[in-house]
């Protein structure tokens, strides 16, 4: 079953069982779906976004409501950042398992040996390996240093 299935299964799950949160979060992982396939279109690309296009989606949603969640309890507003929290939780349930730290080093040696990677140069080749193969399951805000200090 693809992505964009189970999202679709969920929502109607949730339309049925009235769970008025999880169906909002639902709501706004579509409608981000629903702006790529407008922007795309409008670059006249394909009409559909792909699993990736999907899963990198889901990462950035994830990483905005972290940001805002911090920023709340920050704030001392802690009804908004268990709101935000909540709804990471519903958008993870759509995403890969998120890889160790020992599988995101094995990652980064696999990547530099498959593209041949011997200096900083080379780094935008590796990311790009990375990025069509564990889209979803890293953080490649964490990882970009990593690749960048092995081929320094």
């Amino acid at each position: 079953m693809s992505l964009r299935e189970r999202l679709q299964i969920s929502l109607k799950e949730a339309m049925k069982a009235k769970e008025v949160d999880r169906l909002s979060t639902l709501r706004l992982i579509n409608a981000a779906i629903k702006d790529r396939e407008i922007a795309v279109r409008g670059e006249g690309g394909e009409v559909e976004v792909g699993e990736s296009d999907i899963l990198a989606i889901l990462g950035k949603m994830v990483k905005q409501r972290q940001e805002s969640a911090r920023a709340y309890e920050e704030g001392g507003r802690l009804e908004l950042a268990e709101k935000e929290l909540a709804e990471v939780k519903v958008i993870e349930e759509f995403l890969p398992r998120q890889l160790t730290a020992a599988e995101v080093e094995a990652a980064i040696v696999a990547a530099v040996a498959e593209v041949g990677a011997d200096s900083i140069r080379d780094m935008g080749k590796v990311m790009a390996v990375l990025k069509g193969k564990y889209t979803g399951q890293m953080d490649f805000g964490a990882v970009g240093p990593m690749v960048k200090a092995r081929l320094s």
